[in-house]
């Protein structure tokens, strides 16, 4: 999730009039259309815009919310502790929620720790027996217990010995996909075994979680989030890399395989069909990055293109491709399923794309066919003043108020950033704290609450206040 190179974005969030949704645009729909970024202004804060209204300064500068709005703290990297004793680990980032017993709310949470154990510091997740994959490798996750109102209940390790766990998914059978976003193999940074996979996490057995294996059927490439199809059992995997730009993979399952709990551990390495991504525009031509569609509502066909390599044993996967045989994205990130298919975003392009911008979100709607641009900030020049200057959209969930809910992972002033079912935005919370990223954003199963992650120093929020429809 975190890319180390500098990032300069100016974000406003536009979408077109072809979408056939009201808008307040920058100056008219042709100006619209023909600006160099296809840029829109985002709906006003306060009485009659969208979302709940601006910010109110926290006195505590952590977390400003909404007026009515208030924050817990349900974990804090090195302030609270797991079960066992230990620290709770930092890098807290991509996170499931799980309804749990007694109306409590289980959070598996991913904790991106790279490289070697021995330098990743003291807040790593430690190992429990049974329960890790490479004791060499600092990262996994926990799962956090919250009650009804978001406090704190307690937090245990769930998977360990993996590395870089970025974001993930949730399964239909309510577990945990949890996404290693590295391409190590054994021998690299001390590990013991081979990285760069996807790992199942039950929140509430924890016994199935013994003895984790990867699921190799799903590629070895540094993974960034999952997206599960409820109806067909497709995975739809995003692919934060560079040189060259990622690629967006769809897993099809084999006829015999039906899902539920553990039966992905009964998955041979080439089980299913393991492919990727290449859409095409109206006249059919190959497209060969994400970054050229530059106004909202521009809509591919997409067609799937088999990888011949998923373990990458000689080379990447997204190097066994290129286009027209693909379609390529900088920095392919957060996923979700919501409205009958994938949310998939975008960070942000420069010189190694085609066309710069600073985010999108995509709509694949598997039925027909096609990939939709939902979402997009153009370049954000002014990254440390606060305002509707969002960008880096990270990850993702579908908000069960209508419309998404995105982590920003830009430069200066990060958010919580609501986008409303017509493309307006809002800012749902602002980090005072300092300038990393959000992350991790999920409801609880009954509405009342949205968890949500600061990357560093690694703190849980659960936010609570007046929800209603944003539509």
């Amino acid at each position: 999730m975190t890319d180390v190179q500098g990032l300069s974005r100016r974000g406003f969030l536009s979408r077109s009039a072809t979408v056939g949704a009201g808008v307040l645009l920058a100056g008219s729909v042709d100006g619209l259309l023909s600006a160099p970024n296809g840029l829109a202004q985002p709906g006003p804060a306060g009485p009659g815009g969208p979302g709940y209204g601006p910010v109110v300064p926290d006195p505590a500068r952590r977390l400003s919310l909404p007026q009515g709005f208030r924050y817990t703290i349900v974990s804090e990297a090195g302030v609270t502790r797991l079960d066992s004793g230990e620290p709770s680990p930092t890098n807290s980032d991509g996170m499931g929620a799980f309804r749990g017993p007694g109306n409590s709310t289980l959070l598996v949470q991913n904790h991106e720790l790279r490289g070697a154990r021995a330098t990743a510091g003291p807040l790593v997740v430690p190992t429990p027996a049974g329960l890790t994959y490479d004791p060499a490798a600092p990262g996994g996750t926990t799962t956090v217990r919250a009650d009804r109102d978001g406090r704190r209940q307690g937090e245990v390790v769930s998977l360990a010995g993996t590395s870089t766990n970025c974001a993930g998914g949730i399964t239909p059978w309510d577990t945990w996909l949890s996404c290693e976003e590295t391409e190590d193999l054994a021998g690299v940074n001390g590990f013991t075994k081979d990285h760069g996979y996807v790992f199942e996490v039950d929140p509430v057995d924890q016994a199935a979680n013994r003895d984790p294996q990867p699921i190799r059927a799903l590629g070895r490439f540094a993974h960034e989030a999952v997206a599960v199809d409820p109806r067909e059992g497709r995975m739809y995997l995003t692919e934060d890399a560079a040189a060259p730009n990622g690629l967006l993979y769809r897993w099809t399952p084999p006829a015999r395989f039906r899902g539920g709990k553990r039966a992905l551990r009964t998955l041979g390495a080439t089980d299913g069909a393991f492919e990727a991504m290449l859409c095409r525009d109206a006249a059919g031509n190959p497209v060969d990055d994400l970054s050229r569609a530059t106004q909202v509502g521009t809509t591919y066909s997409v067609s799937w293109t088999p990888v011949p390599d998923r373990d990458a044993r000689v080379l990447s996967t997204r190097r066994q491709l290129n286009p027209p045989q693909v379609t390529r994205g900088r920095k392919l990130e957060g996923a979700w399923w919501g409205d009958g298919g994938a949310y998939v975003v975008t960070s942000f392009a420069r010189a190694e794309s085609p066309v710069p911008h600073d985010g999108q979100v995509w709509f694949h709607d598997p039925r027909r066919g096609t990939l939709t641009l939902r979402l997009r900030f153009g370049v954000n020049a002014n990254p440390d003043q606060d305002g509707t200057n969002y960008d880096g959209p990270d990850n993702i969930t579908v908000s069960p108020w209508g419309g998404v809910i995105i982590a920003e992972d830009g430069e200066g002033v990060q958010h919580l950033v609501g986008a409303t079912e017509r493309g307006e935005t809002f800012t749902m919370a602002r980090n005072d704290l300092n300038t990393n990223e959000m992350a991790g954003p999920v409801f609880s199963a009954d509405r009342r609450i949205l968890f949500a992650n600061l990357y560093e120093p690694g703190i849980l929020y659960a936010i609570t206040g007046p929800w209603r429809p944003v539509r």
